[in-house]
């Protein structure tokens, strides 16, 4: 049995951090098998505490600030994409988990599939969560740089995340979302680093590669909001259509972050899932 990392029960808190840098901090809780979860550009580990709270019954629950994110720490240094995927290993290995299931929305699903591609053995199963595959040749260098420029001319002209979290994060939801998940994703927003969102933006653009769908070796979740605007259901149906033998799962009332709009219904779609597909295990844990 692949050993999927089942350390003794631990409680999310403060976070701890990979060392060496930049250190990259994450929040642990319960046991079993490992789940990691990876928030979207404007996010952070907290994006995930529900999620969190309801699988740690029986998985270990991880979720990281990615770098420049969070706790985590800024770098000097420009950013490229696939710096995500290496320190996602640099976190598996910290943890000594050979083989974890990856969940990621919207730009941490591109970071799970990438990962996925570099080290597939070290997945166990991929839910992807309002996200996309890459930007394909249809999208031009041009309209790339358009995109960079409009999400970084308010920050280079002086403003800071938390001036424009409150006109950001409404786009994000869907037309019913409650006061509760605005003032969440105003508060997400709020704490990003500045400088280190502007690389984000630009490396995330600039990213030429495109996820080979078709070659995706292992069990496959695709979760989308159905007012997602950003990544909307006709791409994760599509998404879903090319990965082989992939579920999907269209969640009512619900936007970009779906898994905050709609939690019960996430975490219900995301529990059955993990246990259609880690249930040896489980079992095992459960007879030791």
């Amino acid at each position: 049995m692949v050993d999927l990392g089942t350390a003794p029960e631990q409680h999310a808190g403060a976070a701890s951090f990979v060392p060496d840098a930049p250190r990259i901090a994450y929040t642990l809780s319960g046991a079993g098998p490992t789940v990691v979860f990876l928030h979207g550009i404007g996010g952070n580990a907290s994006n995930w505490t529900e999620q969190c709270a309801a699988i740690s019954v029986r998985y270990r629950a991880v979720a990281w600030d990615a770098r420049g994110y969070g706790d985590s720490d800024d770098y000097p240094e420009a950013l490229t994409f696939p710096l995500f995927a290496a320190d996602l290993r640099r976190l598996l290995d910290h943890l000594d988990v050979a083989q974890a299931h990856l969940v990621g929305l919207s730009v941490g699903g591109r970071i799970a599939l990438d990962f996925y591609e570099a080290h597939p053995t070290r997945v166990a199963s991929l839910v992807l969560c309002d996200t996309f595959p890459g930007y394909d040749d249809s999208i031009t260098v041009e309209q790339r740089e358009q995109f960079i420029q409009s999400r970084q001319a308010p920050l280079l002209a002086g403003k800071e995340p938390r001036d424009i979290a409150p006109l950001v994060a409404p786009t994000l939801l869907s037309k019913g979302a409650s006061a509760a998940s605005l003032q969440r994703l105003i508060h997400s927003i709020s704490r990003l680093h500045k400088a280190s969102y502007l690389k984000a933006i630009a490396a995330m653009a600039q990213y030429a590669q495109v996820a080979r769908l078709t070659d995706i070796q292992v069990p496959s979740l695709v979760i989308c909001g159905d007012e997602d605007h950003l990544t909307p259901p006709a791409l994760a149906r599509h998404m879903a259509s090319l990965i082989p033998a992939a579920e999907l799962v269209i969640l009512a009332q619900a936007g970009h972050l779906s898994n905050i709009e709609q939690p019960a219904a996430f975490n219900a779609a995301l529990l059955a899932f993990l246990d259609r597909h880690s249930a040896p295990a489980v079992l095992a844990k459960a007879q030791n």
